[in-house]
């Protein structure tokens, strides 16, 4: 062999082991079984397939495996395998995994020269001097503040210690010089090599450097030269590599679910392609260990699931079509640039609770964090980077008081995030609970120290409820001819079901239709307030329509849930042959039937009082007014 070819061939031989190895077969089944494994193994057995193993996480659901020695399995003779296992009383469900397609929400890796800065008064980090996001690193004070307001959390002793955070990812290098004294490895875990180690494979394109990114900026320790500084520098991080290999619900499901009893927050900021075309979300398992999560998650209490929205703005992509970031049980975050504006790569929807800083136009700083090979970076980017500084965020509430559930977070994050620095920004609408909101930005942009203080002295919310209404049957529709649904609802007022004052409202359909992406889709509040639940799409035009499909908002939290619901389907972009049909729609709205402490003063945000404000640009002219005040209250 020539010498010369060795390394290519190495590297070849290397990445076959590496796909030989991974977990994930194209053609498993998943199957809930009762009677234990060895009923499980026999009937892998009588059906003609590989018993393989049990799904870590979920008790009684086992993989089955085709043969892969050559023997023909029933489903090769042509027998019907699902109506075998549909009448058969052992498996409660079965399902043929498919392989998911999933994106990481930054952009290519950038190509970079470690930057050195001079040392701060505050941190001695090298790279502290480029946090702008931490610190306002403006020469001249000026209000709004363009920052997320920690270092009056940090002043107050409070930096994240004895909360534990799972980056679900492409691995950790955890050996970084500003990670390891942080790490965690009985949060840790290998999906894709099925092993307790999430070190991520390393290639020349460093394209699995994404995870080791999302940790930085959570847990980059503090004080010690390297790098930078991590939102909750004293917190633990762990690592579930997931994006590696073959993905499929299975997967998903046991990396939404590890260690669930230890973690605290689950952070993820990948998901479904942004490509403005693709309609999916999370399968059976991955629901199952979401819902588990914040059932039994932290003692009852709720994990926090936090996710980024999506890098598919350019190709004008919606958020709502993600059915990760569609689902009450996620925060979803977007992005907001260094300028405070809305970034190119920014998706809108009504499921979007809140933003921090990311990179914007191509002048903006971007996010500083560690990089593979022990080395650091100034480059990280997208929703990508914005996800993990919400959940340092939330760690750093939760070091503050453990006793947060899972929606006590949310509303915290709806209270306290902050209208000024995004406000010069079109679309913000102020809901009939006074809140203001934008589909761009949801509540605004998040503020550590007015989160942080108000979940101090928190009153947890009451239980929450559920309220479903269903609509009127089939309807059809067209081109230029919108169908208006119109659902009215007592909000269960007198049942245990009752809801009063709104959180979360899901509006789950089936609409077929010629085009897709030619639809448009707004629901109206009793009170009035329209959200835009579906933006067109130009380059979907899938004729698959929505199958049994939740649209979530967020946009009318703490309206009342009584009265006459509004939701409007429509095509203004054509052809004039589109055509299709509505079925199957119901309204499910959750929330509370008590009024939430923190609600009966009003509509406000901690420490900045601008209630009364009903102008968004007053906002701004309320902070210039009020500089002593607000500097003197951080």
């Amino acid at each position: 062999m020539n010498l010369k070819l060795l390394p290519i061939f190495l590297i070849i031989l290397i990445a076959v082991v590496l796909i030989r190895g991974r977990r994930v077969h194209e053609n498993e089944i998943v199957l809930k079984i009762l009677g234990g494994v060895e009923v499980a193994r026999v009937i892998a057995e009588e059906m003609g397939y590989e018993f393989s193993e049990a799904v870590l996480g979920f008790p009684d659901t086992y993989i089955f495996l085709p043969y892969d020695d050559g023997r023909i399995s029933y489903q090769k003779r042509g027998m019907d395998l699902s109506k075998r296992l549909i009448n058969d009383d052992r498996v409660t469900w079965f399902e043929h995994q498919q392989v998911k397609s999933r994106q990481k929400r930054d952009f290519l890796p950038f190509k970079i020269k470690r930057n050195p800065q001079k040392k701060s008064f505050i941190f001695n980090d090298e790279l502290w001097g480029q946090q702008w996001y931490l610190q306002d690193t403006r020469t001249r004070i000026e209000l709004p503040k363009l920052d997320l307001n920690v270092l009056p959390v940090y002043r107050e002793g409070i930096t994240g210690k004895g909360i534990r955070i799972s980056i679900l990812d492409d691995g950790i290098e955890h050996t970084h010089k500003d990670l390891k004294e942080n790490y965690d490895p009985d949060i840790s875990f290998d999906c894709n090599e099925d092993d307790n180690d999430p070190l991520p494979r390393y290639d020349p394109s460093r394209q699995n450097s994404h995870g080791t990114r999302c940790a930085g900026e959570i847990a980059m320790i503090a004080n010690n030269g390297k790098c930078g500084v991590g939102v909750a520098f004293n917190a633990k991080i762990g690592g579930v590599k997931i994006l590696d290999g073959l993905v499929n619900d299975r997967i998903e499901g046991t990396a939404l679910g590890y260690a669930q009893h230890l973690v605290d927050i689950y952070s993820a900021s990948w998901g479904p392609n942004d490509d403005g075309k693709t309609v999916d979300g999370p399968g059976r398992l991955a629901k199952e260990a979401m819902e588990r999560g914040i059932r039994e998650g932290r003692n009852g209490k709720g994990t926090i699931f936090v996710w980024a929205s999506g890098n598919g703005g350019s190709l004008g992509d919606n958020c709502n079509c993600d059915g990760y970031l569609a689902s009450p049980y996620t925060i979803s975050i977007g992005s907001a640039s260094q300028k405070g504006e809305f970034p190119w790569y920014g998706e809108a929807c009504a499921s979007t609770l809140a933003v921090t800083y990311s990179s914007g136009a191509y002048q903006d700083q971007m996010i500083v964090t560690t990089d593979l090979h022990n080395e650091c970076t100034i480059k990280h980017t997208g929703t990508s980077a914005s996800a993990p500084l919400a959940a340092g965020i939330i760690a750093l509430a939760l070091e503050v008081n453990p006793n947060l559930t899972w929606r006590d977070v949310q509303h915290l994050i709806v209270w306290t995030s902050e209208l000024a620095p995004v406000a010069e920004n079109p679309g913000w609408q102020m809901n009939a609970a006074g809140l203001w909101f934008n589909t761009r930005f949801g509540f605004g942009l998040m503020n550590a120290f007015g989160l942080v203080k108000a979940a101090a002295n928190w009153t947890e919310v009451p239980p929450r409820k559920m309220c479903t209404t269903s609509a009127p049957g089939n309807n059809d529709f067209g081109f230029d001819a919108p169908i208006t649904i119109e659902i009215h609802t007592d909000s269960c007022r007198g049942t245990k079901d009752e809801v009063n004052y709104l959180e979360h409202v899901e509006i789950r359909t089936t609409i077929l239709y010629s085009i897709r992406g030619a639809l448009e889709a707004y629901l109206i509040s009793p009170s009035g307030t329209k959200v835009q639940l579906l933006a067109s799409r130009k380059l979907d035009k899938s004729k698959l329509g929505f199958i049994n499909w939740s649209f979530m908002s967020v946009m009318t939290w703490g309206e009342d849930a009584a009265g006459k619901w509004t939701f409007i389907v429509e095509d203004k972009n054509g052809p004039f042959t589109n055509n299709g049909s509505i079925s199957n729609t119901n309204l499910n709205l959750y929330g509370t039937k008590e009024l939430p402490e923190h609600m009966k003063y009003g509509a406000r945000v901690y420490n900045h009082n601008y209630n009364r404000v009903h102008n968004r640009l007053d906002v701004i002219n309320w902070y210039k007014n009020n500089v002593e005040d607000y500097l003197n209250s951080i």
